[in-house]
């Protein structure tokens, strides 16, 4: 391989790195949110999840802080390594990158089952590993071709999933009717739905992973965190609002807005909310594929992983092995039934990366001359927040996080004998 590093180009713009956040951040989980939260604390539920978004921001805001620093990709694994070396950002990449492909594999799975409700077909046993690997196949494949179509693609599945849900809002607004006084609940169940709402904007940080390829990241990135973290938690609101405006008390909890949706329009509703989901999952799985390759070619470039993973498709210009080798793997996990023992570790993996990237913020603003008392209060209420909802991380995620470190740490070593790609950031 040549020693001069080859560049990803940079093509995409604001709207492009916007796609990122929406769709780390509305999943799957959207569909069974309302009915969680609307359980535990009744009419509120719609305060409850702005409460969520405001408590949130703090985080969002010290990823933006630290996005504006750096124009590579690699997330967290730059920062960390910025602020307390390259081992302990080599780990935070690492641990990010090998439980999303575990993640692409659970959440393709989810797709086939939404699937499955108009093809019955997918519902064989013998069928459905094979069709989630088909759905990784075509996603890797576009991934490759290059950047521009992957956002055509990702922008394209958005409003296909995000139209049927804005239509259940208009209906809510239509055809809905007041259900009732908002009672405040006790401070039980807002400490018991606290992590539902945590875990429904979990994702917004893929992002940083990707900035590589962003035109003007230092700028834009910031902007993207920030307006759709806060454009998405006003969105989860308005759903909630709808499903409890369309009746709520009646709805089905293992299926709560399409039993909403068929209510208020028929059977159109049920199924275009069944379609949502669907597409909803395979953007959130799609917006994954492209951003963690990127990461683990950040890696390579700075050289905590082989040189391999930094190769450039001459044609096409992609992380084409890093791609390859994120889209295999999870083919791998998901044609292996033993694989959802290791999925656990996904949110766990996740806190300990804002964990690092928090925390590296007053770190190399102290290194500059200055910590900015805002930024420290919300590194503060950050860290806090991650530390309460990681207390509940159970034994099992602890064992398979020790064991993705462990196969990492090997990988580093690997990447210590050879030249990195380029100067470190």
């Amino acid at each position: 391989m040549d020693d001069k590093p080859a560049a990803l180009p940079r093509t995409v713009g604001f709207w492009g790195t916007a796609l990122f956040p929406v769709n780390g951040m509305i999943g799957a989980g959207i569909f069974a949110l309302p009915a969680g939260i609307y359980a535990a604390v009744g009419n509120f539920a719609p305060w409850m999840m702005l409460i969520g978004g405001i408590c949130f921001l703090p985080l969002a805001l010290c990823y933006g802080w630290m996005a504006a620093r750096f124009d590579n990709s690699g997330g967290s694994m730059l920062y960390g390594a910025a602020a307390f070396g390259r081992f302990v950002g080599f780990q935070a990449g690492w641990a990010r990158y090998a439980s999303a492909i575990v993640t692409a594999a659970a959440n393709t799975h989810v797709i086939i089952t939404y699937l499955g409700a108009l093809f019955p077909a997918l519902q064989d046993p013998a069928i459905t590993p094979w069709a989630a690997a088909f759905v990784i196949a075509v996603m890797t494949a576009i991934n490759v071709y290059s950047m521009r179509a992957s956002i055509g693609t990702l922008g394209t599945l958005t409003v296909i999933k995000l139209l049927p849900l804005a239509g259940l809002v208009i209906a809510g607004a239509i055809v809905g009717s007041s259900r009732g006084e908002v009672v405040l609940p006790q401070f039980s169940q807002i400490e018991a739905v606290i992590l539902t709402t945590y875990y429904a904007f979990i994702g917004f940080e893929g992002v940083v992973e990707a900035a590589g390829e962003m035109k003007n990241p230092r700028r834009d990135v910031p902007r993207a965190i920030v307006t759709m973290v806060s454009g998405v938690t006003l969105f989860y609101v308005l759903i909630i609002w709808a499903y409890i405006a369309l009746g709520a008390d009646g709805a089905d909890s293992e299926n709560a807005l399409a039993t909403v949706a068929g209510d208020a329009v028929g059977t159109a509703g049920t199924i275009a909310i069944v379609i949502a989901a669907s597409v909803s999952s395979a953007a959130n799985n799609f917006a994954s594929g492209v951003a963690l390759p990127r990461l683990s070619f950040g890696m390579a470039e700075q050289g905590v992983l082989p040189r391999w993973f930094g190769r450039v498709h001459p044609r096409f210009g992609t992380p084409s092995n890093a791609i390859l080798f994120y889209g295999a793997a999870a083919i791998g996990f998901g044609l292996w039934e033993g694989f959802a023992a290791l999925a656990v570790a996904g949110t766990l993996v996740r806190l300990i990366t804002y964990m690092i990237t928090t925390l590296a913020l007053p770190v190399l603003e102290k290194r500059d001359g200055r910590v900015v008392p805002l930024h420290m209060v919300c590194v503060v209420i950050a860290v806090a927040g991650t530390l309460f909802v990681g207390s509940f991380a159970p034994l099992q995620a602890w064992v398979v996080l020790a064991g993705i470190v462990t196969v990492g740490t090997l990988f580093y070593f690997i990447a210590a004998r050879e030249r990195p790609l380029a100067e470190p950031a």
